[in-house]
């Protein structure tokens, strides 16, 4: 029987497991498929505070996860497949183990949408993005090009012309998803230039290690040709990792969790922590700060049902 287990390791499961840890509720932290959350896949991190040099975003977890452990936190390889938060204690099932808890934390955090191709996943890191404002600073002064069609495609492009010479927004159809006011703003701004009807078909350069251009595809005749960028931002949306919780907490329609208040789920004992129920802010910062929250939420829950 655990007193509080904690589902990802990001900043927001590594934060409550530091503050978990330091309330001597000794929590079992299981890491996920993808230990240490998006920052696991981010190169130079500049934007945390206390790290006036930048700090590579494995690091930093790793970092993150030493601090939790030197204060008793136990951390577990593998994935939940199921949980059955009907009652307390909470069952979880990691790789066929069978796992009981008073208190849960969930930060198993959102997953940024890729197009899937490989010289994509070969370049994420390095020039290939799905946050600007964690990476857009590197590429002052270089064209860069944005794929998607939303409100977060105009906002991302917005945000880029601060720094990149020429933003190029590529977009598969003629039509845009996003909103009037939102795709004028972007409209109006002389350094975006638009190119729709066409996709992304390959990311150049992977024996380079960074990006030198993409290989556009037209959506409507197939015919391809070479685009310059320095870096290509992917903003076609995230998707939380709450499959596993369906039908248990409550969910918005995008599947995130849809919060009771502070860092409480519509289960008593169920925390949430990071970008699993925010989907405005997404940084490591913020996501930290909803895992101190979640932490001390559940310490107080653990102390008022002793």
């Amino acid at each position: 029987m655990r007193k509080v287990v904690i589902i990802g390791s990001g900043c927001a499961g590594n934060t409550a497991a530091i503050y978990t840890s330091r309330a001597n509720l000794e929590p079992l932290v299981i890491e996920g498929l993808e230990a240490g959350g998006q920052l696991s896949i981010t190169t130079d991190v500049e934007n945390f505070p206390g790290f006036p040099d930048p700090i590579m975003g494995p690091d930093l977890v790793q970092n993150m996860k030493k601090q939790a452990q030197r204060f008793g936190a136990e951390y577990k390889g593998g994935n939940v497949e199921k949980v059955d938060l009907s009652h307390r204690p909470f069952t979880l099932w990691v790789s066929g183990e069978e796992i009981q808890t008073e208190a849960l934390i969930v930060a198993t955090g959102a997953s940024a949408r890729w197009l899937g191709i490989e010289s994509e996943q070969k370049l994420i890191g390095h020039g290939v993005s799905s946050c600007a404002t964690c990476d857009g600073f590197f590429f002052r002064e270089q064209p860069v090009v944005v794929v998607g069609g939303g409100d977060s495609a105009m906002e991302e492009a917005t945000f880029l012309t601060k720094f990149a010479s020429k933003v190029t927004l590529v977009h598969r159809r003629e039509e845009f998803r996003a909103s009037q006011i939102m795709l004028e703003r972007a409209r109006k701004n002389p350094k975006i230039h638009w190119i729709t009807n066409a996709e992304v078909d390959k990311v150049y350069d992977v024996d380079q290690k960074e990006v030198t251009g993409v290989r556009l595809k037209s959506t409507v005749d197939g015919k391809t040709w070479d685009y310059p960028a320095s870096a290509l931002f992917l903003a076609i949306g995230h998707v939380p990792n709450t499959k596993i919780f369906q039908g248990q907490l409550e969910l918005d329609e995008d599947g995130y969790i849809v919060s009771a208040g502070g860092a409480r789920t519509n289960v008593e004992g169920v925390f949430h922590a990071g970008d699993v129920q925010d989907k405005v802010y997404r940084q490591a910062i913020t996501a930290a700060g909803a895992g101190c929250m979640a932490a001390i939420e559940a310490e107080r829950f653990l102390a008022e049902h002793e």
